[in-house]
């Protein structure tokens, strides 16, 4: 992880210094307070289509409030943002915290599991749609055949994923620990892999649910592309909806592939240049977008985890405080 971090700043500072910081740094201050705009419409459209795609999967009898759930997806998005976790620390941690709320943890758990696998499989389209796009308004076909085995790649490992997850993925794991282990104080991990392989088999069943989770999540992604037309715009440059589609899912798809290096650092700043280029955004403007996207992971992120810490310290407070009273 340390490796891939430093190897990301490196890749970020020497395509900063190409590009010209001077520069870079003029484009980024003509953005403004548009900026502000990017990151109050990221969290009132993407975090909240988010939260309802989540909200969807849960039965009804299971269902916290929708707000909560929103604002559990925004620190969940903090987390993976911000923490080194390979972007998967958020999903643990608003398993957690739909949990503490009141979800069983076998329900909180597969909700999240079944929100990712459905997440990914809309990606993948949503990739196939920017690609067909930059084709389609570049001529350039060069990056296809490797975009179409990447997608490819992807689907068959959604489909495993998929189909593990039907067999009794967890169960299967809790008897490999159990037997390694050979302690009765595992053996409760078998029966709890069952509860949970069993609850995401009955999310899959519904099938409304489903289709409702790739639904929001698709209008998401596409509508997601609007704070990047807002970025364009404030920065005085070609600003059209295909070119903001075509820069949301090439970088997304960039940023997924990449998902090991902590905050894509340095890789959603090569992402936006390449892409720009193709587009014909000069370098030092495309990479001034992917620093308004920094900025608005930072104003969202930060109180996101300072959030998340409050709920843990809150917690661990409450637990000595019963503890000392016993």
């Amino acid at each position: 992880m340390w490796l891939l971090g430093l190897a990301g700043a490196a890749l970020f500072t020497f395509l900063l210094i190409r590009q010209g910081a001077p520069q870079v740094g003029a484009a980024f201050a003509s953005a403004g307070w548009a900026i502000a705009g990017v990151v109050i419409y990221h969290f009132a459209v993407p975090v909240v289509l988010d939260g309802i795609a989540w909200w969807v999967l849960f039965p009804k009898s299971d269902r916290l409030p929708l707000r909560q759930l929103i604002w559990m997806r925004w620190i969940g998005e903090s987390v993976s943002t911000l923490v080194p976790s390979a972007a998967v620390g958020g999903d643990v941690v608003r398993a957690r915290l739909a949990a503490i709320h009141g979800t069983s943890i076998s329900t909180a758990a597969a909700s999240v599991l079944v929100d990712i696998t459905l997440g990914v499989f809309v990606q993948i389209g949503f990739t196939l749609l920017g690609l067909a796009l930059i084709v389609s308004v570049t001529g350039h076909q060069g990056f296809v055949r490797p975009t179409l085995i990447g997608a490819l790649i992807g689907v068959l490992a959604i489909i495993g994923f998929y189909v593990v997850q039907r067999l009794g993925m967890f169960r299967f794991i809790g008897k490999m620990i159990s037997r390694l282990a050979n302690a009765p104080d595992w053996h409760s991990l078998v029966e709890g892999g069952h509860t949970l392989d069993q609850t995401v088999r009955t999310l899959y069943a519904r099938r409304h649910g489903v289709i409702d989770c790739c639904t929001w999540t698709a209008l998401s992604l596409v509508l997601g592309s609007g704070e990047i037309w807002i970025a364009l715009h404030a920065l005085g440059l070609h600003a059209t909806l295909i070119n903001a589609l075509i820069l949301q899912s090439m970088v997304l798809t960039i940023r997924s592939a990449m998902f090991p290096v902590p905050g894509a650092l340095g890789v959603q700043e090569g992402g936006y240049v390449v892409v720009g280029n193709l587009l014909g955004i000069p370098g030092d403007a495309a990479f001034a977008l992917s620093l308004i996207a920094r900025v608005r992971e930072l104003v969202l992120g930060i109180p996101g985890l300072i959030a998340w810490q409050l709920i843990e310290a809150r917690r661990l407070l409450r637990a000595r405080l019963a503890a000392n009273a016993r």
